[in-house]
């Protein structure tokens, strides 16, 4: 399977403005490249790619006055098969290897030690790994109620537990942060994802986030917000929670004024690019856009 993605980003800035954006494929995806993936980055300056803490692929920019429109579009092949669904037993603390543990800790977003007594009362009784792991996402798929009218860029964990609404990087955060509570390492990714073999959803089209356990040596895919598995992901970013994948950071005021993205099999992925606003945040003067 084919898929073509890409997205088209603009923001107006009053000054010359520093920014992040970690909107590259991951390194892992790359070999499932069929085009080039080139960054357009128009009117900006002193292009830097480098790589983060957690292996992403990062591009410093300086936005200069006035509009800047960053975009990028590609072809990547997929095997066309839904997330696979691990039946793997948890592995005990003591032989995770030593650069997982990081996944077990608590995070900006995923405040486990408000979670930790719950999480136990909730989910103890289920056998360690794989069904832990399915109750879990269940839980966090019937506790939250999804919507863009909900969004809020600062809400933790454990504010979207008890708040109970949220977009996709809440489901994720709650998700991750019960897995931590219970010993499974989880990590919070941000990319494409499609409306492949699932009914076209009638709205713009958004980055997606989700999130990955650790079970038995290897990483799995798991979406708390739609549940099911799902065909055709592409990763951007993994990390700790969204402070670590934020789509763009701005040392500044740099609006965005225009946001489209697009991802589906070549046949069809045209029609699903629509421009939207995407949610922005602003902490300790840095401007964040992160998946919604």
């Amino acid at each position: 399977m084919l898929i073509r993605a890409g997205y088209t980003l603009a923001f107006e800035c009053d000054a010359a403005t520093p920014l992040i954006a970690m909107l590259n494929v991951h390194p892992s995806r790359l070999a499932d490249l069929r085009t080039p993936v080139e960054m357009s980055t128009g009117a900006a300056t002193d292009r830097e790619d480098y790589r983060d803490a957690f292996g992403n692929t990062c591009t410093r920019l300086m936005l200069p006055p006035g509009t800047t429109t960053i975009s990028s579009d590609f072809v990547i092949e997929d095997g066309g098969e839904p997330d696979p669904v691990p039946h793997s037993e948890q592995q005990l603390v003591e032989r995770l290897p030593a650069e997982v543990l990081t996944y077990l800790l608590g995070s900006r977003y995923c405040d486990t030690d408000r979670l930790s007594s719950e999480a136990w009362h909730l989910f103890g009784h289920i056998a360690p790994g794989a069904a832990r792991v399915r109750a879990i996402v269940d839980f966090v798929h019937e506790r939250l109620t999804y919507g863009y009218c909900h969004a809020r860029a600062t809400r933790t964990a454990y504010e979207a537990y008890q708040e109970r609404v949220g977009v996709c990087r809440d489901f994720a955060h709650l998700a991750v942060a019960l897995c931590r509570c219970m010993n499974i390492p989880a990590r919070y990714c941000s990319g494409y994802l499609g409306d492949i073999g699932v009914p076209p959803v009638d709205v713009a089209m958004d980055f997606h986030a989700w999130f990955e356990v650790y079970l038995d040596g290897d990483w799995y895919a798991h979406d708390a917000r739609h549940r099911i598995p799902r065909i055709g992901r592409i990763l951007m970013a993994a990390g700790r929670d969204a402070a670590d994948t934020a789509l763009t950071t701005a040392f500044g005021a740099a609006r965005l004024s225009r946001f489209e993205v697009h991802a589906g099999e070549m046949s069809d992925c045209a029609s699903r690019t629509v421009a939207r606003h995407a949610p922005l945040a602003l902490h300790d003067g840095i401007l964040e856009l992160v998946a919604a």
